[in-house]
């Protein structure tokens, strides 16, 4: 009788725990989870240009640090406010990334453990309680702050490198998605990473003016002058002291690779009052003090005759299509370390462009428009010479208003900023006469 007892005793125990068990578990059932797969995690987000921001925040395992990176939707623009508000013009990220948060769907269901959001790297990388198992969160917002979608997509399933765990912030229950792409934090990945929008084939001229500023007395040594100039199909290197003679293609080549290629790995704004066209002269803009000092942190100085200079030369080309650019070197900034112990050696760059008009000679006008007025067949030969010069000089004015068109949209582009280049761009175009002569 008392073993009875004892075994109903058990029994009673055992049910008592089993309820508190079922009491315990998260409010969504396993059958209701299920029913949810195949539902997408956003369905009230249909319409990506609701959002008005987008902040992704990674886990640095190096750093031990969470590492947001967010833009914005501000006056009519996409911008990144980490980088003083720089235009993020890598509309094909923003564009891939909205449409997969809105269709992205719950493939199947996981766990509501939260035991098992180490093991499934679905820890909030916010979340300063672990620094194991932190995933990478996703959040669009809408103008007035509201989220229209919030998730944290975690480890990729093993074999299956598209599909991933992934949980809403909020909630315990974790399922696997489809991710098909991936999601940078890199302000590089964001931006038009086409800077001077040139083509190497339309580069024609190409002028590296090496020299020295002396910060104290704003005098400078003008070490050496390099015009790289084009010759049919071949380029030709003159110094300014020399004879023409032969450029080594190979090296030619490498530096207009290097132009039509350049990215930057950051920015940093212009003081007020900067344009496109600086000059300190009487015609030109007032630069304050304060302006003058933050150009010469940056490696920019003025000379007493009014011409803005750089502490580490200068490189100008032009194109086919009538811009000249000038970039301007100046100073180190230092950047990530990352394979080596050394931190990279970035530089600040400083870009204007402007029309040169003379490379587009005028031609001559016609003796009188008549033809306009008559029918074809009523022309006679001066009408005809007439209506062949005209064609000429329009196509000359519409080269001309390209031109100048292209240098305007440049100039609006650079005008704002300080750019930084990565160091190994700026170690191929800071070049002398020994790299670019022909052996």
């Amino acid at each position: 009788m008392n073993e009875l007892k004892k075994t109903l005793s058990f029994v009673g125990v055992a049910l008592v725990l089993a309820v508190l068990a079922f009491i315990s578990l998260p409010k969504s059932s396993t059958p209701d989870l299920l029913a949810e797969v195949g539902e997408r995690f956003f369905p009230d987000f249909k319409d990506p240009n609701t959002a008005a921001s987008l902040e992704v925040v990674a886990y640095d395992e190096e750093t031990a640090s969470a590492k947001p990176f967010k833009v914005v939707f501000k006056e009519n623009l996409w911008v990144i406010p980490s980088d003083y508000n720089y235009p993020a013009d890598g509309k094909e990220q923003l564009s891939k990334t909205a449409a997969l948060m809105i269709a992205m769907e719950k493939e199947e269901f996981r766990t509501a453990n939260p035991n098992e959001f180490e093991e499934l790297g679905v820890v909030d990388p916010l979340d300063e309680s672990t620094a194991k198992g932190r995933g990478m969160r996703i959040t669009v917002r809408n103008q007035n702050d509201k989220a229209l979608a919030d998730i944290i997509i975690g480890k990729a399933l093993q074999n299956k490198s598209d599909l991933y765990y992934v949980r809403e912030p909020e909630k315990r229950q974790v399922f696997t998605a489809k991710v098909p792409l991936k999601i940078s934090t890199a302000f590089k990945d964001w931006i038009d990473t086409d800077l001077l929008q040139v083509e190497k084939t339309a580069i024609s001229e190409v002028m590296i003016k090496d020299y020295s500023i002396n910060e104290r007395t704003r005098s400078v040594n003008q070490r050496e002058e390099l015009m790289l100039s084009k010759n049919d199909e071949k380029w030709m290197l003159r110094a300014k002291r020399g004879k023409v003679q032969n450029a080594n293609s190979e090296q030619v080549e490498k530096l207009l690779k290097a132009l039509d290629e350049m990215t930057i790995v950051g920015v940093r704004p212009k003081p007020q009052g900067l344009s496109d066209n600086l000059t300190a002269s009487e015609s030109g803009i007032k630069i304050s003090q304060e302006d003058m000092l933050s150009l010469q942190s940056k490696g920019y100085y003025f000379t007493r005759n009014g011409d803005l200079l750089s502490n580490e030369g200068e490189l100008e080309f032009k194109t086919t299509e009538g811009v000249r650019y000038t970039l301007r070197f100046g100073e180190m900034v230092l950047g990530e370390i990352r394979d080596s112990n050394k931190p990279e050696e970035n530089r600040f760059l400083f870009i204007t462009a402007n029309f040169d008009d003379t490379m587009f000679q005028e031609p001559a006008k016609p003796d009188n428009m008549d033809f306009k007025t008559k029918p074809d067949s009523l022309w006679n030969a001066n009408d005809k010479r007439n209506k062949s010069i005209n064609l000429a000089y329009e196509s000359w004015q519409k080269e001309v208003e390209q031109g100048k068109q292209k240098a305007l949209e440049l100039n609006q582009r650079f005008a704002k900023w300080y750019y930084i280049i990565p160091g190994e761009s700026f170690k191929i175009l800071d070049v002398g006469k020994k790299e670019l002569a022909e052996n």
